[in-house]
């Protein structure tokens, strides 16, 4: 049942939506071989698989209305500026959520909301257009996620006004780190390390440009993890793009990380043993932190552009990280943008740890070996990767 096909999924959307043209970059390749890959590869349980197809159906016939949104206003969306944007990234679980939420509290800046991502365009010719009602479309889909992945609150707590990951809109060109994080897709993956992610980046900056129309340009603030994996592409699209990356000790981001990845994949697979999956993470943050070091390494000329944070320093002292933020941006934190923040602070309770029974030692990532794969990222960024450090 709920067979995952590229011809199906493409002839399902464009009936509901009667819409041809999904516009740039082409959906193929991509499509075949993400669907293919989930079909023979990520051993998707019942639940998961009609999960994963719903989740593609709504991503291709949304790609589909944006491309008729977009095509009636070309000139007006080319005229948008998309003008110095901060980027967040780095290890993650290492406080990067919680540094974007504070940059979002600040009315001069600008994050994309879960709903603007998931519902952006109106329906019924521009109705709705502050999104109101999509948003609570958004929010009841939220719940029914919850319901299913009763873990994923405790971790990774996502509201419908809440700023989401750029991950999510890379996901509307099926080139993105999202698919990979859902599923072990081995084929898709490899595919994903060789494609030109310049194709996501572009789409990217379509798609904030469309969402700033009639709205007055703000400096934009973004975050995913992922995009340590594509630095050159993304500062090709967005050259004057400010970045920030998080540090933590590798050792705890990866157990915090596995008790997410764990949650999310249980609601579309079966997860096999704890020690193959702990390894592949292990594998996967390696991986990463060595992309973003090698690059920064191989282009000093690009050092303005970096700005180290560490979890602990958000964590003891949140605000003084932003200021530090706003200093280097050469911009005035106001007052009132310092208050809001500092209520968001105040407010926001630490994650509940339902999987804190969870040990390195359950994922077989209790050895020295584990370690001496960060000894380089380590050393670079003056991180301490000991457990309990």
């Amino acid at each position: 049942m709920w067979l995952l096909e590229s011809d199906a999924l493409v002839a399902g959307a464009m009936g509901r939506t009667r819409l041809e043209d999904f516009g740039d970059p082409p959906i193929e390749p991509a499509l075949s071989i993400l669907a293919n890959s989930l079909e023979l590869e990520a051993d998707l349980h019942p639940l998961g698989r009609l999960l994963m197809k719903i989740h593609l159906r709504e991503l291709l016939e949304t790609r589909l209305r944006l491309v008729d949104a977009w095509s009636g206003q070309l000139d007006a969306l080319n005229a948008q500026l998309v003008q110095r944007p901060v980027f967040i990234t780095g290890m993650p679980r290492s406080g990067s959520t919680f540094l974007h939420e504070l940059m979002a509290e600040d009315p001069e800046n600008r994050a994309p909301r879960v709903w603007e991502v998931m519902l952006p365009v109106p329906a019924h010719n521009g109705a709705d257009a502050e999104g109101n009602a999509r948003a609570r479309k958004t929010e009841a889909c939220l719940w029914w996620f919850r319901r299913l992945a009763p873990g994923a609150d405790a971790v990774y707590p996502m509201r419908a006004r809440t700023p989401h990951e750029c991950v999510a809109i890379h996901s509307y060109t099926l080139l993105s780190e999202e698919f990979v994080s859902l599923c072990p897709i081995p084929t898709y993956e490899a595919f994903l390390r060789a494609a030109d992610l310049g194709l996501s980046y572009g789409w990217q900056k379509r798609f904030l440009q469309y969402l700033q129309l009639g709205h007055p340009n703000r400096r934009w603030v973004l975050k995913s993890p992922d995009h340590v994996r594509g630095l050159e592409p993304l500062l090709r699209v967005f050259p004057d793009a400010m970045i920030i990356q998080t540090h933590r000790n590798p050792l705890e981001a990866l157990r915090s990380g596995c008790q997410l990845t764990e949650v999310l994949q249980r609601m579309f697979a079966r997860v096999g043993d704890r020690h193959e999956f702990g390894a592949r993470e292990v594998r996967m943050l390696a991986e990463s932190m060595e992309c973003i070091t090698r690059f920064r390494d191989s282009h000093p000329e690009l050092a303005e552009h970096f700005m180290d944070v560490t979890y602990r320093e958000v964590v003891a002292d949140p605000m003084a990280v932003v200021r530090r933020v706003y200093e280097r941006l050469g911009r005035r934190l106001t007052e009132a943008a310092a208050e809001r923040m500092q209520r968001l602070i105040g407010n926001r309770s630490r994650y509940r740890t339902r999987n804190a029974s969870l040990t390195l030692a359950d994922l077989g990532l209790d050895g020295p070996d584990v370690a001496r794969q960060f000894e380089g990222y380590c050393s670079r960024f003056g991180v301490s990767c000991r457990q309990g450090k």
